[in-house]
């Protein structure tokens, strides 16, 4: 009898943890599917709405029945919708009261015309929309911005590169499409066997902006991962397998793969359907095209990639950039890398010291395209 209470009772007790660990859990969810507690900017909201309809109907020369459009604004911001149409029966019960006491006509002009209430009916719709977009892609109501902004950080991070030894330089650029925050284009970099290698891999994800961008996060960090885990040559095959297992309607990209030995300056590139490298020769003074050959990555399973060698000598540099650089609907690649190394020229006295976001700025400022350019130079 003892042993089967205390069995009882730690029966009881495992239920008593499952149950807790279940509504964590759902609060969890519920919070990021954007149910979270929004009481108190509800209440506040509820409040003023009586406020402004009461400095309406008192002053209706300092305060216009329109101002309604401010707490319903805010609340598509800050409100889940069920809360927002408590907040806009609210709003447009006080309407009808600003209707029914204000004098049909004050100083020979109506203050409650036909146009406001569209106005306010139309600036709610709005807040509605915005309302259910938050809560259908899981934002939370107090967390969206700052969502975001972590997002486009790690983006970021991810794309920093490591510092090299003495005698190397290397600066990096990286212009979004429109002038957004999110980019297609992103960059992985580790030094690798021993911290004698620098391993760097630019990616191209089809697509542009914010359209991209979610991949690219998703990728910068399965890439991230797999680079100094694999041997080189194994980098991009199972990157390759790794976005068809994703299974994108627009799921392809191009992706260009150095291995530089900081020691000696010789180097591997391999290149899934990327725009070739550019190698300046300082001996002759000549930009070299440095094109590895194989297909884009998520497009078959089973692609093979060949390498192509070269090696940095003092005074070389190596140029690796996107295709929105070089590539527009105008503007053919030929041309377009014609142009870059005619001004990429300008910056071989000063060893290419901040070139990299001038080069962008001269050749492709106004291109609507995602744009990234790498530069490494042996000083």
């Amino acid at each position: 009898m003892k042993t089967g209470g205390v069995e009882s009772a730690t029966a009881r007790m495992r239920k008593a943890l499952h149950r807790a660990r279940t509504n964590v859990r759902k609060a969890g969810v519920d919070y990021f599917r954007g149910d979270g507690s929004d009481w108190l900017a509800l209440a506040v909201l509820l409040a003023a709405v009586p406020a402004i309809a009461a400095s309406t109907i008192a002053q209706p020369d300092w305060c216009d029945p329109s101002v309604l459009v401010l707490p319903i604004v805010a609340g598509g911001l800050l409100l889940r919708p069920a809360s927002l149409l408590a907040l806009y029966a609210a709003s447009a019960t006080a309407l009808i009261i600003e209707a029914a006491v204000l004098e049909p006509y004050v100083g020979g002009e109506d203050r409650m015309t036909p146009g406001t209430i569209l106005v306010v009916a139309a600036v709610g719709f709005f807040g509605l929309v915005i309302a259910q977009f938050r809560s259908r892609v899981g934002v939370p109501w107090r967390g969206g911005g700052t969502m975001l902004f972590d997002l486009r950080e790690r983006i970021r991070v991810q794309s920093k590169l490591p510092t090299l030894p003495r005698g190397w330089h290397r600066e990096m650029s990286l212009r979004p499409a429109g002038g957004q925050s999110f980019s297609g284009d992103f960059v992985v970099a580790a030094r690798t066997n021993g911290g004698r290698s620098l391993e760097v891999v630019l990616t191209d994800v089809s697509g542009k902006g914010m359209d991209a961008a979610s991949r690219a996060l998703l990728l910068s960090g399965a890439f991230g991962g797999l680079l100094g885990s694999l041997p080189p040559h194994g980098f991009l095959p199972a990157a390759n397998g790794y976005l068809l297992r994703q299974d994108w309607d627009e799921g392809f990209a191009t992706s260009i793969h150095l291995v530089l030995d900081l020691d000696s300056g010789d180097y591997e590139l391999y290149s899934a359907g990327h725009p070739p490298a550019l190698q300046l020769n300082a001996g002759s003074g000549r930009w070299d095209e440095m094109a590895a050959e194989g297909p884009l990555l998520g497009v078959y399973d089973g692609a093979t990639f060949d390498p192509i060698k070269g090696s940095l000598r003092p005074g070389d540099v190596l140029m690796l950039f996107t295709d929105g650089l070089v590539e527009t609907s105008e503007r053919d690649i030929g041309d377009g890398i014609d142009r870059l190394t005619g001004e990429a020229d300008r910056y071989v006295a000063s060893g290419f010291q901040g070139a990299a976001w001038h080069l962008i700025e001269s050749v492709a400022k106004d291109v609507n395209d995602d744009r990234a350019l790498l530069l490494i130079c042996r000083e």
